[in-house]
């Protein structure tokens, strides 16, 4: 953890996407006492139509032997393509969540997944013991459009057949030059929960680089050691790293954070 400055934390901004996440998280800060704002830093789609190539990996969905949902999201938009292919799953597939907001969603389909625990990363997913001999075996990974690319190369690296299943687009939210910097200022916003790179690559692109330091000792929590190297770079002074992007980890580590301060 990363405290550099002492001072009272009473306001804080959650910048996950809309729905189910977002809101229980606020709804976990309120009951902590804090005053809580929200502003999505990204905007989830459904892609409007899904390629030819996409379609056959769904129609083949039983030729995979390892199927894994880098997010929640991915879960939401995902099966919703899969089931419209698949009412009834095959079976003797292993399925993989990066997370447990993840895995339980995937419960509600009757899947069991599998996770890399608290290391909710392509990282964490790569450690685990069934994708360590992937030689001549089929990987299917249910993604957002974009994102980082090291599950793929890595498991390609070791042998595997991996195709990709983009199935939504995040998009930048549409603000006006000055009105997040604006916001943060009426709000006197204490702390940022940042549950992304991307969410905090949003950032910067919705702040100027003048609102950027003029803002800069607002407090940020970010779910990785990355994004934290991320935020330093971007100038931000204020940055506390929690353990993954879960409710849990990064209540504890506005708790810690508190605690270190001193409040």
């Amino acid at each position: 953890m990363v405290a550099e400055t002492a001072f009272a934390v009473r306001r804080i901004l959650v910048t996950r996407p809309t729905g189910d996440a977002s809101d229980i998280l606020c709804a976990a800060l309120k009951m902590d006492g804090y005053e809580v704002f929200s502003q999505p830093l990204l905007v989830l789609q459904r892609l409007p139509q899904i390629p030819v190539v996409q379609r056959k990996m769904l129609l083949h969905l039983d030729r995979y032997q390892h199927v894994i949902f880098i997010s929640s999201n991915a879960v939401q938009f995902g099966m919703a393509l899969i089931e419209d292919y698949w009412p009834q799953l095959p079976i003797d597939l292993n399925w993989y969540a990066i997370g447990a907001a993840t895995a339980s969603k995937l419960e509600r389909f009757g899947i069991e997944a599998l996770t890399p625990g608290s290391a909710m990363t392509s990282e964490g997913l790569l450690a685990l013991p069934l994708l360590q001999n992937v030689r001549d075996q089929r990987v299917l990974i249910v993604k957002g459009q974009g994102g980082r690319d090291t599950l793929t190369q890595e498991l390609t690296r070791r042998g595997a057949l991996v195709d990709e299943l983009p199935c939504y687009c995040r998009c930048l939210p549409e603000m006006s030059a000055g009105e997040l910097a604006a916001n943060l200022t009426q709000w006197c916003i204490d702390v940022i929960m940042i549950t992304s790179g991307e969410g905090l690559s949003n950032l910067q692109v919705l702040l100027s680089p003048a609102e950027t330091t003029k803002l800069k000792r607002i407090g940020l929590i970010v779910p990785s050691q990355r994004v934290a190297n991320m935020a330093h770079n971007a100038g931000f002074e204020q940055v506390v790293t929690a353990e993954n992007a879960s409710d849990l980890a990064m209540l504890r580590a506005l708790k810690e954070w508190r605690r270190g301060t001193g409040e």
